[in-house]
């Protein structure tokens, strides 16, 4: 991808495309809200849980494609490929920014 990706969502794509749990509060906000599979994570510590559950069970990686500004959000096409049936998938991920943390995360 050519476009340089915002701070906060360029940390999130490093941190769940790594290996080992890192803290979340570089780029969440403390009472963030991810909805991932119809299920909502709210606060760093149910956010931190489903994202090192999600990088265990399907080993992950998430290559940004795309990105596009709407509706003042900030809108991430991603290549997904790990352990997960149908992969590698194309993700839509829709960040709403809040200054340089991520307030909601929508990923479909």
């Amino acid at each position: 991808m050519n476009e340089q990706l915002p701070s906060p969502i360029a940390t999130f794509f490093s941190l769940s495309n790594g290996q080992e749990p890192l803290p979340l509060h570089p780029c969440f906000s403390a009472d963030a809200v991810v909805v991932d599979e119809r299920r909502t994570y709210i606060g760093h510590d149910a956010i931190s849980a489903w994202l090192d559950e999600a990088r265990r069970l399907y080993r992950f990686q998430a290559e940004p494609l795309e990105q596009q500004e709407q509706d003042g959000n900030v809108i991430v096409m991603a290549r997904v490929s790990g352990t997960f049936p149908g992969s590698p998938a194309q993700l839509r991920y829709v960040f709403h920014l809040n200054g340089d943390r991520i307030d909601r995360l929508e990923i479909d």
